[in-house]
């Protein structure tokens, strides 16, 4: 399905971008990873850009590791400059890097919390802006898609309100990209998965069946699942009817009759967190 096409997933070392990193590599795309983890020992979770990029090209795809800190806007011009010069071409960007301090999912307001919880505002809101603004001459070129992973928490009280800040942004922000890429051909979305199984979450619910996320595993998606639908979206002759809108990973999945790495169909999580937000058409330039 991807043969031939270049991607670039950022924050890939781990957790969500690495799934999408691999369910990319998996359909035959030439894949470059960031992150900022170059050995085991940088996170205490573990993984690395090379391991992710590895993987990558061990399940057919061409993983390519760059190790990048989105924090410095030189390091991501520098990326993309990369691309430009190696592979020539750019058609899929997932912005998916993101600040997560460790006391995020701490109850309590906000002021009771280290002031650290700002950096998603730089990390995972700034950086995808600065990862997009670069990569859009390449995308231009043969009408790519932009993808901002995003979350539940642009609408509901989730982490409190740095996090819901954050991708209440990173949602408007998919939103107003696709006005200006709909000239190019270049799709513009932001997606929402719903609770994803990732490293991060398996080792801290580990051991604690009373941990106040345990009851949400059997609900869970794969980090790969969204990945998945990501190739299926691509794939659609027709995905610019959809750009600048955001939209349900699960709901974009029944859409495509994409299924989980486990065979099984995730819900939608919109009974119970919400629905995507809706933008006045309106466009004043």
């Amino acid at each position: 399905m991807l043969n031939g096409k270049v991607a670039v997933v950022t924050g890939a070392s781990r957790g969500v971008g690495k799934g999408i990193a691999l369910a990319l590599g998996s359909e035959g795309a030439t894949v470059y990873i960031t992150g900022r983890s170059a050995t085991e020992s940088d996170s205490p979770i573990g993984g690395t850009v090379f391991a992710t990029a590895a993987e990558v090209t061990k399940r057919g795809g061409h993983g390519i590791a760059v190790v990048c800190d989105h924090r410095d806007d030189k390091q991501v011009r520098a990326l993309f400059e990369r691309v430009e010069k190696e592979s020539r071409r750019l058609d899929i960007l997932v912005n998916n890097a993101c600040a997560i301090p460790d006391q995020l999912a701490d109850s309590g307001p906000f002021w009771s919390k280290p002031l650290d919880l700002v950096q998603i505002l730089d990390v995972g809101m700034r950086s995808n802006y600065v990862a997009s603004y670069y990569a859009a001459p390449m995308l231009n070129r043969n009408g790519g898609l932009v993808v901002n992973i995003s979350s539940p928490g642009s609408r509901c009280y989730l982490h409190g309100p740095a996090y819901g800040a954050g991708k209440a942004a990173t949602d408007k922000m998919a939103h107003d990209m696709a006005h200006d890429f709909k000239p190019f051909g270049v799709v513009a979305v932001s997606m929402w998965p719903g609770f994803v199984k990732t490293e991060r979450v398996m080792q801290g619910i580990a051991g604690r069946p009373n941990h106040k996320y345990a009851a949400f595993i059997e609900m869970g998606e794969s980090p790969e699942f969204t990945g998945r639908v990501i190739a299926a979206l691509f794939a659609d002759p027709e995905r610019m009817s959809i750009s600048g809108q955001v939209h349900i990973v699960a709901e974009l999945a029944q859409r495509y009759g994409v299924k989980d790495v486990d065979g099984k169909e995730p819900g939608s999580p919109r009974a119970f967190l919400g629905g995507p937000p809706e933008y006045s058409p309106a466009v004043i330039e």
